[in-house]
């Protein structure tokens, strides 16, 4: 087989050429790019492949296209929006992902917004920089919260279990039954907009998501509510919450993800709203995480190879 790993993943060198060693001496040929966007170079890369291994750079329909041999993806990432699902399936192409690998990353950041949010900290370090106070300055604690999970898969459950150590109500609501000791209520879609001091975004991106948070359902939440996408950006209709921010429809935000990726182009509507704090897609980014999902990636690829796949899409 020929394996061709697209885009540096992330973890340390060592672990891939372990990797690749093993699988050289299993008799495959193994390669490694940089990431690219240029369509042409791509198809020079993976031309003739039969595993294509990648993170979350896009693949172009028309590169998978162009690579007639490809019969397994293999994504080292939970979501496989950017690539070309569809088309993969036509072909019989097996594709598997690394789900789980970030769990505690993206959790760990969603309790960090939360509590920058409800004590205004960017504001704070704003006015010590400026030689301020914290006069007037709002703040709140995270206790007591209620917070609502849209998504309450492997990280919405994570983030339940934080939220109870913070001693917060969690309600959730997900597409399939769920149940788990850290979430108090399953409940619909427009009772946890009403109910929540805090809702956080864990759900795929798919047709039925896609603008799941809009005008409407910032209208049902509290003026005093937060709403944080840690999920996929098109799941919130972003020039609706801009204009929610600036009236006050709700207090803050926080976004790690976008309807493209960073960086944002300067008229981006959330680039100029009030009471939000935005970060370039890292909720998934530690040390830690990327070793996880290079691992991961690896385990796929030789489960696969040995006709066992593993973390099937």
């Amino acid at each position: 087989m020929r394996i061709v790993l697209m885009e540096n993943l992330g973890c340390s060198p060592e672990l891939v050429e372990e990797n690749a060693a093993r699988l050289r001496a299993l008799g495959h040929e193994f390669t490694s790019f940089e990431k690219t966007t240029d369509a042409e170079r791509l198809k020079a890369e993976t031309r003739d492949a039969d595993v294509l291994m990648l993170a979350n750079m896009p693949l172009p329909a028309e590169v998978l296209a162009a690579a007639p041999d490809v019969k397994f993806i293999d994504v080292a990432f939970t979501g496989v929006d950017h690539i070309p699902v569809a088309d993969a399936r036509k072909r019989g192409i097996a594709i598997s992902n690394a789900s789980g690998y970030a769990d505690e990353s993206v959790a760990e950041l969603c309790i960090s917004l939360m509590i920058q949010l409800l004590r205004h900290l960017g504001e704070a370090e704003r006015r010590v920089r400026e030689g301020g106070t914290k006069a007037g300055l709002g703040a709140n604690l995270l206790q007591g919260k209620t917070v609502g999970i849209i998504g309450a898969g492997a990280i919405g459950k994570r983030l339940a279990a934080l939220c109870k150590a913070f001693g917060c109500t969690v309600l959730a609501h997900n597409r399939r039954p769920v149940a788990d000791p850290a979430i108090d209520e399953s409940v619909s879609l427009d009772e946890l907009l009403r109910r929540s001091d805090i809702v956080s975004l864990h759900c795929p991106l798919t047709p039925e998501t896609k603008g799941l948070i809009g005008a409407p359902q910032l209208a049902m939440m509290k003026k005093t509510a937060l709403l944080i996408n840690t999920a996929r950006g098109p799941v919130v209709d972003n020039k609706a919450l801009a204009e929610a921010l600036n009236a006050g429809t709700i207090a803050g935000a926080a976004c790690d993800v976008f309807d493209m990726e960073p960086p944002l182009p300067p008229d981006y509507p959330l680039l100029h709203c009030k009471h939000i704090i935005l970060t370039p897609h890292l909720a998934f980014y530690s040390q830690e995480s990327l070793e996880e999902r290079a691992k991961i990636a690896f385990a796929n690829l030789f489960a696969w190879l040995d006709g066992k796949q593993a973390n099937k899409i």
